[in-house]
C-alpha cells in the first residue's frame, strides 16, 4: 500500500468470526489455553472447523507464538503464519494481513489472536524492567533516567502540551472516561458493568502522572480475543453476516518512535494516526460524516481526542467538546477503559457486533463502523462495513 493512493484491497475480505474468554484479573490458566479458547469460539461462531483454518496472524510480545496455537487448537497445516510489531498499535493490522493474505490467494480461513494474563502476569503498566540493548530501545535512553519508565508517563508528555496548546484543563479527558464507563455498564461482558461514573468521579479520581488520572487509564487484564477472516464470498455462505473490510491500514509517522515521539515539531497529534486516517478514507471513499460507530484505541483518554482530531472529526482542540456532545457513538462496548484491555482486539469485535446488530448497546442502523489500534507506537485501522 502507497500513503499517496488508493488499494486494491477493500471489499474483498470479511470478518466471519468473533469468540473470546471472560474478561478477568486472574484467569487461573495459561496464555495458551485463553488463546486457544479465543480461537476455538471465534470458528464456532463463524460456523468453521479447525480443518478448516490455514492461517494464523498475532503480535509481538505473545508467549503463544501462532504454531502453537495452531497444534493446541487442533489446527493442521499452514500455508500463511505472521506476526505484527508495536504492542496495542498491532490490533488492526492482524486484520489486514489477514485480508491481504486471503486476497492474494495465500490462505483461505486466517484466524487473529491476542490473549496474555496482563493483569495476574505480566503487565504494561508496570513499565520497562529490563530490556534487551536494541536500535529502538536506544531512544528509551533519552526518557528513562528523567523518570518516564512507564507507559502513563509518556503519554503525559504529549497529554500536557496538548492541554497548553488548546488552553484546556485536565476535565477535557473525563468526557472520554464518563462515555467508555457509561458504555461499559450495559455491557454483561465488561469488568465495569453496572459501574459507570460522573465527571465528578473522573475529577476526584488520584493522579497517575499528571496530567493523567487514574480513570484517565485503561484497566489491565487478563484474557482472549478471536476474530476469524475469510473471502467475501466465502462468508456470505456462513452463518453470520459478514463484517466486509473495506479499509485497513497501517501507518508510521516522520522521527517516530514507541511512546516517546517528542523531538517531532509538534506533540498535540498522533502522525501515525493521521497516516492511517488518509489511507482508510482514500481507500473507502469514506469521510467522517460517513461513520455510524467508532471504536477507538482507549488505552489512554488524550489519545482518543487527539485521534478523532486526526481523523477530522473535528477541529484540533474541540474533540472533548465533540465527545461531550455525543455526536458519535464512541466505543459501545465500554472500551479497554471499561470493557477490557486486549490491546484493541475486543473493539474489533465489537465493531463486528454493531455490523450483525447483536451488540449489548446497539446503535440502530448501524452499517459503517471505524476502529483504530494502539497510538504513540506506529499503528494500524480498519473500516468494517455491512454487506450490500
Amino acid at each position: 500500500m502507497s500513503v499517496r493512493t488508493r488499494d486494491a484491497l477493500g471489499g474483498r475480505a470479511a470478518v466471519v468470526g468473533i469468540g473470546a474468554t471472560e474478561f478477568s484479573k486472574d484467569s487461573g490458566r495459561s496464555e495458551l489455553r485463553l488463546a486457544v479458547e479465543a480461537v476455538r469460539a471465534a470458528l464456532d461462531d463463524a460456523g468453521l472447523t479447525p480443518a478448516d483454518v490455514d492461517g494464523m496472524v498475532t503480535f509481538t510480545m505473545d508467549t503463544s507464538p501462532e504454531i502453537t496455537v495452531a497444534q493446541a487448537a487442533g489446527i493442521g497445516e499452514l500455508s500463511f503464519f505472521s506476526r505484527i510489531h508495536y504492542g496495542g498499535g498491532a490490533a488492526c493490522a492482524t486484520v489486514q494481513q489477514a485480508a491481504l493474505a486471503v486476497a492474494a490467494g495465500v490462505a483461505e480461513v486466517v484466524v487473529c489472536y491476542r490473549a496474555f494474563n496482563e493483569r495476574s502476569g505480566r503487565r504494561f503498566g508496570s513499565g520497562v524492567q529490563h530490556r534487551e540493548p536494541s536500535a529502538e530501545g536506544a531512544a528509551l535512553g533519552w526518557s528513562l533516567p528523567f523518570g518516564l519508565l512507564t507507559p502513563a508517563s509518556w503519554v503525559a508528555m504529549a497529554a500536557q502540551r496538548y492541554l497548553f496548546t488548546h488552553g484546556l484543563t485536565p476535565d477535557a479527558f473525563g468526557q472520554v472516561a464518563v462515555v467508555d464507563r457509561g458504555y461499559a455498564a450495559t455491557n454483561p461482558a465488561a469488568y465495569f458493568h453496572g459501574r459507570p461514573i460522573t465527571l465528578a468521579d473522573h475529577a476526584a479520581s488520584r493522579w497517575i502522572v499528571e496530567p493523567l488520572r487514574l480513570l484517565d487509564c485503561c484497566q489491565e487484564t487478563d484474557g482472549g480475543q478471536a476474530l476469524v477472516v475469510t473471502s467475501l464470498e466465502r462468508a456470505r455462505d456462513l452463518p453470520h453476516p459478514p463484517a466486509v473490510i473495506a479499509a485497513a491500514a497501517q501507518g508510521a509517522g516522520r522521527a517516530q518512535e514507541q511512546m516517546t515521539s517528542y523531538y517531532r515539531d509538534d506533540l498535540t497529534g498522533l502522525p501515525e494516526m493521521g497516516v492511517v486516517a488518509r489511507q482508510l478514507w482514500r481507500t473507502s471513499g469514506m469521510g467522517p460524516e460517513d461513520i455510524h460507530v467508532g471504536i477507538l484505541y482507549d488505552h489512554f483518554t488524550p489519545f482518543v481526542l487527539m485521534q478523532l482530531e486526526e481523523f477530522g472529526f473535528c477541529a484540533p482542540g474541540a474533540a472533548a467538546e465533540f465527545v461531550a456532545a455525543r455526536t458519535l457513538p464512541l466505543n459501545t462496548h465500554g472500551g479497554q477503559l471499561g470493557e477490557a484491555y486486549l490491546h484493541g482486539m475486543n473493539g474489533i469485535a465489537e465493531a463486528v457486533r454493531q455490523l450483525r446488530g447483536t451488540a449489548a448497546n446497539q446503535i440502530p442502523g448501524a452499517t459503517r463502523t471505524l476502529v483504530t489500534a494502539g497510538t504513540g507506537v506506529p499503528t494500524s485501522g480498519l473500516i468494517l462495513t455491512a454487506d450490500g
